[in-house]
């Protein structure tokens, strides 16, 4: 309990008071802070200080007491009173306790000290510590200055310290039944690594999140938590939910900078084989649980570099690529290979692959970009959110001209899309030096699809919304390059099947955006290469590969798939479900054969 009750103050000492005449025993003298009482030891009276923590290892007595030893009595110095209740005793050795009351963000808490010296129990009830937790505020992470970052392409929040993540860890109300639990994809065991965090234990939280999930640095920073863990937490009935991802980011990012990360020793080697297509999410998390079974296991990539979305979508300032390249390190070290620059369906068709592959999985994601299909799309500076992102993330073109990619020549750039992906490119652009980057989207701030904390961060570097407009034509110079955006304006109807209000074009309502510079960021499906000679695996009409959700086996025998190529662009977080599934079904199925 003592570890709680720490959390109520942070950076300060708890006030304590007598519950009978309610003075005081806290002292403040230069820069000794420290609580006195009265007591009776051997049926003489003493003088007692302790900390202002209440912490019986820093216990100061006029007369010698002895390990072990109990007080006879503990007595308020101003009126005299015992402090001595019958109910309850110690929760760690039976004796006696005495009540005194603390305040906790303002509110009078009852709280239990045992009189037996070196005895650690210290509590309060338990609805009464659940109180306290639900006045404690949710503790934001520290961020770079909105008017400095925008200069750099460093991470935007510096993360929780060891003080700020136990005191978040404290608001914890550690439910019997956690259904923060059931919104995470990979039912990581939250309250459990949220207690270790409370417990100083911060090794054995990163251990615990890695039972279910490999890539807990990354999950951390880009999983929405505000629409899956955190909305069921039970706090947020009351107040704001736990900081879940933001604890996971510090217990990842702790056992990286204290070189705490340990490889898993493989002591089962198996002669099956299986391939992983794609290194995104889906494929790292099915290869890691494969290779720990002790499969022989080769992701095939199609980029240079490995990591897929991770490394050419989220922008540094977003994921820091090096997190990445630290995970996929840890793989290779646990005996994964990754050969780069191999497209399957082009280099290597898979009937090849299962030539040599006793099973395959398909996490390509879904990387074909989306367009508007309106007229002037073929004119110079229109870019896919995926080109522009790519370009400027995997290909560096921020740092040009140390890389040998330029970045787009514009300084109005319009960003066509709502979702973290036109986030992303409007920040990225803001980062690179346009002066004036605006999102258009064709419906209300309401129904915006993208982070709240990627809106207010956007807003905050100097980003506009032209929120209920909807593009409906380029325009070209005499160059064929981008000039500007003809947009109409939009009402909400009633809801469509997504249950968003349907956009409504006002007629007569045209007008123009000036800008040099377009980024479409409307959505992506799935790139047809893989399946131009794999023509027996089944698609759905949207191009993504059909599954038995139970398994996510594939009509093709042996071959499995997971993640965006099979839902469409979802998270990261589904994405790593999926592969676990998939890994699950081929270890089942070749450990059967």
């Amino acid at each position: 309990m003592l570890e709680d009750v720490k959390y109520l103050k942070f950076k300060t000492y708890l006030n304590t008071y007598c519950p009978h005449c309610r003075n005081t025993f806290n002292y403040e003298r230069k820069d000794e802070k420290y609580i006195v009482f009265k007591s009776i030891y051997k049926g003489e009276e003493a003088e007692l200080k302790l900390s202002p923590y209440l912490d019986v290892f820093d216990v100061e007595s006029s007369v010698e007491v002895a390990e072990n030893d109990r007080l006879d009595d503990l007595i308020c110095p101003k009126c005299k009173k015992s402090l001595i209740v019958e109910e309850p005793v110690c929760g760690e050795c039976g004796s006696p306790v005495a009540e005194l009351i603390i305040t906790a963000f303002s509110k009078l808490m009852p709280f239990f000290i045992c009189l037996k010296h070196g005895c650690t129990w210290h509590g309060l009830s338990k609805a009464d510590e659940n109180r306290v937790k639900l006045k404690i505020p949710r503790q934001d992470m520290p961020e770079q200055d909105m008017k400095l970052r925008v200069a750099n392409h460093g991470e935007v929040p510096y993360g929780y310290t060891t003080e700020l993540a136990q005191l978040e860890a404290g608001r914890c109300l550690q439910c019997k039944d956690p259904k923060c639990v059931k919104g995470c994809p990979v039912n990581v065991d939250i309250p459990a690594f949220i207690s270790l965090i409370r417990d100083e234990k911060v090794d054995d939280a990163a251990k615990k999140i890695k039972e279910t999930n490999m890539l807990p640095a990354v999950c951390g920073r880009v999983c929405p938590q505000e629409s899956q863990c955190e909305a069921l937490c039970i706090l947020g009935l009351r107040d704001r939910p736990v900081a879940i991802g933001n604890l996971e980011k510090f217990v990842a990012d702790y056992e990286r900078k204290m070189d705490l990360v340990k490889v898993p020793v493989i002591k089962t080697k198996l002669k099956k084989k299986v391939a992983v297509v794609g290194s995104g999410p889906a494929g790292l998390t099915a290869a890691a649980d494969l290779i720990q079974r002790g499969y022989s296991v080769t992701i095939y990539e199609a980029l240079h570099e490995a990591g897929g979305v991770l490394v050419y979508g989220i922008p540094e300032f977003r994921l820091p690529k090096s997190i990445v390249n630290f995970e996929i390190d840890y793989l290779k070290q646990m005996g994964v290979k990754i050969e780069l620059n191999c497209v399957i369906g082009n280099t290597i068709t898979m009937d090849e692959l299962l030539e040599h592959f006793d099973a395959v999985f398909i996490g390509v994601g879904a990387g074909l970009p989306v367009f508007m299909n309106i007229p002037g799309e073929t004119l110079g500076n229109v870019f896919s959110a995926n080109e522009y992102l790519t370009r400027m993330n995997l290909m560096k073109a921020y740092k040009f001209p140390e890389y040998d990619t330029p970045k787009p020549k514009g300084n109005k750039v319009v960003v066509l899309g709502g979702g973290n992906v036109a986030m992303d490119s409007a920040r990225t652009a803001i980062r690179t030096g346009s002066t004036e980057v605006t999102v258009v989207y064709r419906r209300s701030r309401q129904e915006l699809p993208a982070r709240h904390e990627e809106v207010r961060h956007a807003e905050e570097e100097g980003v506009k919304f032209m929120l209920l407009t909807a593009p409906v034509k380029y325009i070209g110079n005499d160059q064929g390059i981008l000039k500007g955006l003809e947009c109409l304006r939009m009402q909400l109807g009633e809801p469509d099947s997504s249950g968003r209000r349907r956009p409504i074009p006002i007629e007569g309502s045209n007008f123009v955006i000036n800008c040099d510079v377009a980024v479409v960021a409307i959505g992506n499906s799935s790139n047809p290469i893989l399946f131009q000679t794999a023509t027996d695996i089944k698609r759905n009409k949207w191009g993504n590969v059909e599954v038995n959700p139970e398994t996510n086996q594939t009509s093709k025998e042996h071959v499995y798939a997971g993640g965006d190529i099979v839902t469409g662009a979802a998270t990261v977080i589904q994405a790593m479900g999926a592969g676990r599934v998939a890994a699950n079904a081929i270890h089942k199925k070749l450990s059967a054969g």
